[in-house]
């Protein structure tokens, strides 16, 4: 019994000693969702007015079409998915829900192989490779609060890749943050550019402008630009959610370490009293015996 009683008080260092771990983890998890959401909070303010411009200076195009390679559709040949996943595990099924959406859209509609996929994130990069799926870029070792610069290459890429038409349509995927315990998978078409509205146009304001260079040449660098703040604005987003997750995966872990640590200590607390118990029960055999 002594032997019993101390396999289970092990035990219950053992669960105490992992429940400040994952407590401390929720702490810093929570630490960084402050902060992310702040930085996608900040990030709303800039995207907003880039698309204001960019609906501004696109009017006619919006309106009456457009040969613009970043607005006009053309026949899909192939498809391009940014695909975003975190660089580590422990964070409950953020991953598993992108992986399993991203596995599905390509079971459903490229049979045929005809996509690319530029992979955000470790955990995504191995998933795909050990399934020998068509990865063209990758980029590991994003930090908890990514900069644009350093994913501006990745995403750079991806745009010239769309203009020099080695895929036809790009979209991204990834985990929405919706709150602290909620996220939802979204898959959003980057390019062609299909979310300006010619209804949030200025366009009687801004014709009375002269502008140097022409219209078209600043649509030529601007639309690439605000494709690039798009995806970036995915990122942020898909990072927010990592973090919200990994805090929520970490509290669940804490709770049910004081789960176990309760049912032990019950479990211990009876296992001494039948161990009192049995030590009474021997010692008063002991004294009747020797009257």
């Amino acid at each position: 019994m002594s032997g019993s009683l101390s396999e289970i008080k092990s035990k219950i260092v053992s669960t105490q000693k992992t429940s400040h771990i994952t407590g401390a983890m929720q702490m810093v998890s929570a630490s960084k969702l402050t902060k992310a959401e702040q930085a996608a909070k900040d990030f709303q303010v800039y995207a907003s007015k880039i698309r204001q411009v960019t609906t501004d200076l696109s009017h006619s195009e919006l309106t009456q079409g457009s040969t613009n390679p970043m607005l006009a559709k053309r026949p899909v040949k192939k498809t391009g998915y940014i695909v975003i996943t975190s660089d580590k595990g422990l964070v409950g099924g953020y991953n598993s829900k992108i992986l399993k959406a991203m596995m599905d859209i390509v079971e459903e509609y490229h049979p045929e192989g005809d996509y690319a996929i530029v992979s955000i994130g470790s955990i995504g990069s191995d998933f795909f490779k050990a399934r020998k799926m068509n990865v063209s870029f990758e980029l590991r070792g994003l930090e908890d609060h990514p900069t644009f610069e350093q994913v501006s290459q990745i995403i750079s890429q991806s745009v010239e890749m769309y203009k020099n038409e080695f895929f036809d349509e790009l979209y991204v995927c990834y985990n929405h943050h919706v709150n602290s315990l909620t996220s939802q998978v979204r898959v959003q078409q980057m390019l062609p550019i299909t979310d300006l509205d010619a209804d949030e146009s200025e366009e009687p304001a801004s014709a009375n402008f002269e502008l140097e260079p022409s219209r078209e040449a600043i649509l030529e660098q601007l639309l690439p630009q605000y494709t690039e703040s798009v995806i970036y604005g995915a990122i942020v987003d898909a990072k927010t959610a990592e973090h919200a997750a990994g805090m929520t995966a970490m509290q669940t872990a804490t709770d049910n370490a004081k789960n176990v640590i309760n049912e032990l200590t019950i479990q211990y607390n009876r296992a001494r009293q039948a161990s009192i118990t049995q030590e009474i029960t021997e010692i008063v055999a002991g004294a009747n015996a020797l009257e």
